[in-house]
């Protein structure tokens, strides 16, 4: 069949076996009997970093694109037939990777294998400059709805734009600009299509009530004549030092709701224990109503209406720390920041309490168990850890890494990376009207 097995890993009773086709495709299967519903997921290695200045936001274009017709499947076919057969379906696309997935009961899924393989084998003869322009007016129109015309809707790009230097892969965030979209020619769609599309970039995930011999047949039988493709650029060098050194900072004043402080914190590499100990300090901090920030700011000192502290876990370059504050009426932001200051401080020089360490474990663990435990989410994470870190089996033992983080590397990390020279600060400033935005480059 063009395929070779290795061996099955266990992890709490989930296991998943690994294949791989003759041109390439990496293909994981997880058997899960437990409903009649199967997930296909499809990973593409390749994301908004990946491209070059002058065309941001073709990875994000394509993932409109794939779902315009392919040869045989025209117009909006894809969706229609998911959906006709009972079956749910989505794409997303982020810095390291564009995603494709289906949910669909478990007798629909040969017909789910074979529209992602139509699409991924023939695209480029369904793609011309009409579907181009279509789809380009659409991630448009959702730059506009999702972005530009939305209270706070451009605080994750002008925080990543200062928190990744000019020219580095990440300064640019996957929607793209509207002049790039602009810009991006059918050549410019085609070539990007060639490069990234192809079976050699891309790792398939099935997960749930399936027969995983018939399923490898059905694979093989519709993904296994999809040439290969040579010559993907390497993704461009991410690394940057541990600590920014100073702190950026911006103020906006937009027609927002209540005054705002947003901060993002260099963080270390995904896949790291650093990167897990980091996870547990921002969950401590700001995971939620019992979290350090929440108490803080929002029952005690009573300035803030809303606190969250998050991470956005990158593998090629410096993982994000997301600082939210929304202030209460009135409230200046100085004293919102001396306070988030004062509490970063405090938990550098103390760690978590035990108390603190074993519910963010635990917060971090049921979330966990929460993806693996849907058939969507645990083929999103095989796929994941496929993907990025070249080895889907680290998906079913992640639970464990987090749980094995002493309080003391959680302190660590923190007096290390939240600290007031390693991060970018954006202020908002409500104009109590509607005015046009300030800051050019949005």
């Amino acid at each position: 069949m063009g395929h070779t097995a290795t061996p099955e890993a266990r992890s709490g009773g989930l296991t998943a076996t690994e294949h791989r086709l003759a041109n390439g495709l990496r293909v994981v299967l997880s058997e899960d009997h437990l409903a009649p519903v199967a997930a296909v997921c499809l990973w593409y290695d390749v994301g908004s970093r990946h491209e070059v200045v002058g065309r941001t936001g073709l990875a994000h274009l394509f993932e409109h694109l794939m779902f315009q017709g392919s040869a045989q499947v025209p117009g909006n076919g894809h969706f229609e037939l998911v959906q006709a057969a009972g079956g749910s379906l989505n794409g997303t696309t982020s810095f390291e990777r564009t995603n494709y997935f289906e949910t669909m009961p478990a007798h629909q899924l040969e017909l789910a294998l074979w529209l992602e393989a139509d699409r991924m084998g023939s695209l480029l003869t369904a793609l011309d400059q009409e579907s181009l322009d279509n789809q380009r007016d659409v991630v448009k129109n959702e730059r506009r709805q999702r972005y530009d015309n939305v209270p706070y809707g451009t605080a994750f790009e002008r925080l990543t734009a200062m928190a990744y230097p000019e020219g580095h892969p990440y300064h640019h965030t996957p929607i793209g600009s509207m002049a790039d979209l602009d810009a991006a020619s059918l050549e410019d769609a085609q070539q990007f299509f060639r490069t990234y599309y192809a079976p050699n970039n891309a790792v398939l995930a099935v997960v749930g009530d399936i027969d995983p011999e018939q399923t490898l047949g059905w694979v093989e039988k519709y993904f296994g004549s999809i040439p290969s493709h040579d010559g993907k650029p390497v993704p461009r060098e991410g690394s940057l030092p541990a600590v920014m050194g100073s702190q950026v900072r911006e103020v906006v004043t937009e027609d927002v709701p209540s005054r705002a402080l947003m901060a993002a914190y260099r963080l270390p590499e995904d896949g790291t224990r650093e990167a897990d100990a980091a996870d547990l300090a921002l969950t401590v901090l700001g995971g939620g109503e019992s979290s350090r920030l929440h108490n803080r700011l929002v029952r005690h000192d009573r300035t803030a209406v809303g606190a969250g502290f998050g991470m956005l876990r990158l593998v090629g370059a410096p993982s994000l720390g997301w600082l939210d504050v929304k202030t209460s009426s009135g409230v200046e932001v100085e004293q919102i920041e001396a306070a988030v200051d004062d509490e970063l401080a405090r938990f550098a020089e103390g760690g978590p309490t035990p108390e603190e360490m074993e519910r963010a474990q635990a917060q971090l663990e049921r979330e966990w168990l929460d993806r693996l435990a849907t058939v969507g989410g645990r083929a999103d994470e095989l796929c994941r850890f496929a993907v990025l870190f070249d080895d889907p089996q680290l998906a079913l033992t992640a639970v464990d890494r987090v749980l094995k983080i002493t309080p003391e590397e959680v302190k660590e990390v923190a007096a290390a990376r939240l600290r007031p020279d390693n991060c970018a600060v954006l202020i908002y400033e409500p104009t109590g009207g509607t005015t046009e935005e300030e800051s050019e480059g949005a």
